[in-house]
């Protein structure tokens, strides 16, 4: 519950700082291991489309994020990870 938890509240973090120099300037980056359970941007290794993660925060599901985001958000990664 307390992983649900934080990975809620590192997305809610995403959102408010969608007003960062990223936002502005409308580049956006990839960034993995933040998604709930079928909310992905995109396939997966596991997935061949949008939406169909199998678990939270799965470390080769991504979202679109604005750029300089994902740096901030704990457990988010711009590269996949194995797991």
């Amino acid at each position: 519950m307390k992983t649900s938890l934080a990975l809620a509240a590192a997305v809610t973090a995403a959102v408010a700082l969608a007003g960062s120099a990223g936002a502005q300037n409308g580049k956006t980056e990839k960034c993995y291991g933040i998604a709930k359970a079928g909310q992905n941007d995109c396939q997966t290794a596991t997935s061949s489309c949008a939406g169909t993660s199998k678990k939270d925060a799965q470390a080769d599901a991504w979202i679109g994020v604005p750029a300089g985001v994902c740096a901030k958000i704990v457990g988010g990664s711009t590269t996949p990870r194995k797991g």
